[in-house]
């Protein structure tokens, strides 16, 4: 991509990205129903109405056929999120838009440095969006980008990150504002700092070598798990040629003991390993930090109100993915053989225990 609009969080660099496609009142945007908040009240925040789609259960991304029953005459964008260590089905979504005229937003915030069919994730919609919060594998403690190939996008979204002003393509005299006041569509404040545009790009030079050690790190777990009955680490699909890992996540047969869900096994394997293990994100038609009704925005009528309600929407393999998977941070991937070692082994012992 040619263009890099830096933001000053992933948050922002949602909004900006739907607000240069012009989606705003009367537009749907198809959303997963397993990710961030984020992706689904940024549409809020443009008026818009997010329509929760299930996930394909070997990758947790969006599903193909979800998305192709969600589009309607009213579809604005769909929003593609690569979650936890998979990218989406990405030959079948850019096949899907196309069809209709629909553009992707393709998050990316959990993807630095992924690949699908050796395309830098990021560039295989009308625009990437990323986010270098503190958790992430690029992080400068907050920050986000919206990256594109179009420079019309890029002009607008430059406009409404600065209030309507871009930085001036001439270096100003000095004592100058950097900033030119174009003013062609209104913007707000959401400008990355220099202290975090700083950051980021010293975090670059090491992204690589860091990715590498965390994909080596999970390919040696991924076979020794898989040796453990009910245990499944999720997968990516034949055209993800790099994997980013965000998290490591596996899915538990737990029911085989009893276990209504993985509470308890996340709970002994973090004691075990002295490091947070958890369960994924809660599916979003069931999720306590997004509640429309919250918004006085929801009240604009009463059929958008209803149209914002995420419990009208059914997310079966979303709820079980919940249910079945846990989690751990990626800092843990970067450690050496040894650790390797004690993941697995606080794996078979919680298994041998759970009952």
């Amino acid at each position: 991509m040619e263009h890099c609009v830096p933001t000053a969080n992933g948050s922002a660099a949602l909004l900006v990205a739907l607000e240069a496609l012009d989606v705003g009142p009367g537009d749907e945007v198809i959303v997963p129903g397993l990710t961030w908040v984020a992706n689904a009240s940024a549409v809020l925040r443009v008026n818009a109405v997010p329509v929760l789609v299930d996930v394909d259960p070997q990758t947790l991304c969006v599903s193909v056929d979800g998305v192709r029953q969600a589009l309607t005459s009213r579809t604005g964008a769909i929003c593609v999120v690569h979650l936890y260590s998979s990218m989406a089905d990405m030959d079948g979504l850019r096949a899907l838009a196309d069809d209709a005229g629909v553009p992707l937003v393709e998050d990316c915030s959990q993807a630095h440095g992924a690949a699908w069919g050796g395309a830098r994730a990021g560039t295989l919609g009308a625009v990437g969006v990323f986010s270098m919060q503190q958790t992430k594998v690029l992080t400068a403690g907050e920050g986000g980008a919206v990256i594109t190939a179009s420079g019309d996008l890029a002009r607008r979204l430059e406009q409404l990150r600065a209030d309507g002003r871009v930085f001036r393509r001439a270096p100003p005299p000095v004592g100058a504002l950097e900033l030119a006041e174009l003013g062609e569509v209104t913007g707000a404040n959401l400008a990355m700092s220099e202290v975090q545009a700083a950051l980021l790009l010293e975090g670059l030079t090491r992204l690589e070598d860091e990715n590498r050690v965390r994909e080596d790190n999970a390919s040696r777990l991924d076979v020794a798990l898989a040796e453990l009955p009910g245990v499944t680490p999720i997968r990516s699909l034949p055209g993800q040629t790099r994997r980013s890992y965000y998290h490591y996540v596996v899915r538990v047969d737990c029911r085989r003991f009893g276990r209504q869900d993985v509470a308890p096994f996340a709970a002994m394997l973090s004691a075990e390993l002295g490091f947070p293990a958890e369960r994924i994100y809660r599916p979003l038609n069931d999720h306590p930090l997004y509640r429309p009704s919250t918004r006085r925005s929801s009240a604009l009528s009463a059929a958008y109100r209803a149209a914002v309600d995420p419990t009208r929407f059914r997310l079966p393999e979303c709820d079980r993915a919940h249910d079945e998977v846990v989690s751990f941070h990626h800092r843990l991937l970067l450690g050496d053989d040894r650790d390797m070692d004690d993941v697995i082994g606080a794996f078979h012992k919680v298994w041998d225990h759970l009952a």
